[in-house]
């Protein structure tokens, strides 16, 4: 998700891995104008961290990872996007097929695209600071 502007760059897959993952990073990479940062956040699931990630990172220096501490996935804006495409999307939707699952999640992120807005935080940054403070504090 661009957070500027809410764009999402999307795909499905059946699998989670390491594989499925740095085929998700070249796709932003082809979508992201060269001359430009990536910088994306990311959980703190394994997949993001292996080996062949790093590897490929090394290689592609534009490109910052920053991992949400763990129990904080309300700071990444792509949760909230996760969030809504369920709600507005998924539980509404009656699928017979892993296949129809996907065509539903593709199309209502085409659908998002045409008319992209970025997320607006409804709590001020005093709330967010302090709830990240705190947890820091917990994580401690």
């Amino acid at each position: 998700m661009e957070v500027a502007t809410g764009r999402v760059i999307g795909t499905t897959q059946s699998k989670h891995r390491t594989r499925e993952f740095l085929a998700f990073l070249r796709q932003i990479e082809r979508s992201v104008p060269a001359d430009l940062e990536i910088h994306a956040v990311l959980d703190n699931y394994a997949t993001h961290k292996t080996e062949a990630v790093e590897s490929w990172l090394s290689k592609h220096p534009r490109w910052h990872l920053h991992f949400t501490p763990t129990h904080s996935s309300w700071l990444n804006q792509v949760e909230r996007f996760f969030a809504k495409i369920t709600t507005e999307r998924i539980r509404r939707g009656v699928f017979r097929s892993v296949a129809e699952l996907q065509v539903a999640s593709e199309t209502y992120i085409a659908t998002h695209n045409e008319n992209p807005r970025p997320f607006q935080w409804t709590a001020n940054a005093d709330v967010i600071l302090g709830k990240v403070a705190a947890l820091c504090k917990e994580l401690r």
